[in-house]
């Protein structure tokens, strides 16, 4: 028996949009990185995209669950002798909540270039509003 690969022309992609208004950022990423990816479709090949397009709005509203709000830390290491920076979850949120939300979901998908192709479909806004109207996206219950 052979195995199904899907031509480019049967891959169907969707948008969808999720709000990131109090869900808990792990469980958001892990959700979305499964969109990207198409886990959930019957077609799923791990050596294609067959993932669809998501949109994430309000991300500046995402939280973490029990005290690693206040504690959490992220670092960021530049190779050189004191180059050790660190910038805490709260601080991060604040000033880059999209790059957060991005590094997060990068964290769940393969480090190679089908995963950067992945991630070019990952849409993160900071507010409630999208520039992708145009392309009617599905809403995202979580």
């Amino acid at each position: 028996m052979k195995t199904y690969t899907p031509p480019v022309s049967e891959i169907k992609r969707k948008w969808f949009v999720i709000d990131a208004e109090s869900k808990i950022l792990g469980r958001l990423a892990t959700r979305v990185a499964g969109l990207l990816m198409g886990k959930g479709k019957p077609h799923f090949t791990p050596h294609l995209d067959v993932g669809d397009f998501v949109i994430v709005i309000n991300a500046e509203k995402v939280m973490l669950s029990g005290k690693k709000q206040d504690t959490k830390t992220y670092y960021h290491y530049s190779g050189y002798p004191g180059g050790l920076k660190s910038v805490s979850f709260s601080k991060y949120l604040k000033e880059k909540p999209e790059e957060l939300l991005s590094q997060a979901v990068w964290g769940m998908l393969p480090k190679n270039r089908l995963g950067r192709k992945m991630l070019s479909k990952l849409f993160v806004y900071r507010g409630a509003e999208h520039p992708h109207q145009a392309q009617k996206p599905e809403p995202l219950k979580l």
